[in-house]
């Protein structure tokens, strides 16, 4: 039986503002990337959704961004590398300690935003990043863009000692050469859960994606990554996991089913 690793971005509400649906999201997922409080989160939050991830036998995971909250982390950031590889490091902490509070593990990195798309394109940026994840525990899955656009993220993060997850992403459109549409254009995020759906068992079965100009990109992928600030988010993991088991393919935290 085929197996793959079903991950969401959670505990992204914050103070008086509540984003996600992620008592009902946590229900069909394996792995949560739980945000670290400077794109999105608080203590609160971390800790109410770690405990949550586990009471429903989910990985969890850092979901590190650059200090924008007020852009959530979706802003390119003028940061140094050694700047770069404290914010990761400070982010994984915070997570890290409400595990060891509520007695679980972090298995996981998975950077967010702005900072996972610039490691995507810039090699300085990537080193910083995968740096700080070893830095702290070279244990830790590190999680990277799937596709040969993501390579040299992917590359950096092995060569530094990690093993690296490769994700693609069922509900957001792609360009040609394998990056993610930005959210800027029309149509960059993919709503319909039934089209997602099939995307997400093409990705597992085929390995590849269909881009936004009909190129057909191969991918090697380990997880697919739903985004839990989509509204239609609890219809998306639902149907794709519906999907995915009627076609023999078992959902497994990447802690297992991967690293």
């Amino acid at each position: 039986m085929k197996h793959i690793d079903l991950n969401c971005d959670m505990g992204e509400s914050f103070g008086a503002y509540t984003l996600g649906m992620d008592e009902a999201v946590i229900r069909h997922i394996s792995s949560a990337n739980i945000a670290c409080g400077w794109h999105a989160g608080d203590a609160q939050v971390m800790g109410r959704t770690v405990k949550a991830a586990k009471a429903h036998g989910v990985g969890v995971g850092a979901h590190p961004g650059y200090p924008d909250l007020m852009g959530f982390g979706r802003r390119h950031m003028d940061c140094t590398p050694e700047e770069i590889r404290n914010y990761v490091i400070y982010q994984i902490g915070a997570v890290q300690a409400f595990c060891a509070a509520y007695g679980t593990r972090l298995r996981h990195v998975k950077p967010h935003g702005a900072l996972y798309l610039t490691a995507v394109e810039n090699e300085t940026v990537a080193r910083a990043v995968a740096e700080a994840v070893v830095s702290v525990d070279p244990n830790l899955l590190y999680v990277a863009l799937a596709g040969a656009k993501g390579k040299r993220m992917r590359t950096i993060g092995e060569t530094v000692g990690l093993n690296v997850v490769y994700e693609a992403f069922p509900d957001r459109a792609y360009t040609f050469d394998g990056t993610l549409v930005s959210r800027k254009k029309p149509g960059a995020v993919i709503h319909d859960p039934k089209q997602v759906a099939e995307r997400a068992l093409i990705m597992a079965k085929e390995n590849k994606v269909v881009a936004e100009d009909g190129t057909v990109i191969p991918l090697e992928v380990h997880t697919l990554c739903v985004h839990g600030d989509t509204p239609s988010a609890v219809d998306l993991v639902g149907s794709i996991r519906e999907t995915l088991e009627a076609e023999g393919i078992d959902i497994r935290p990447m802690g297992v089913c991967f690293g």
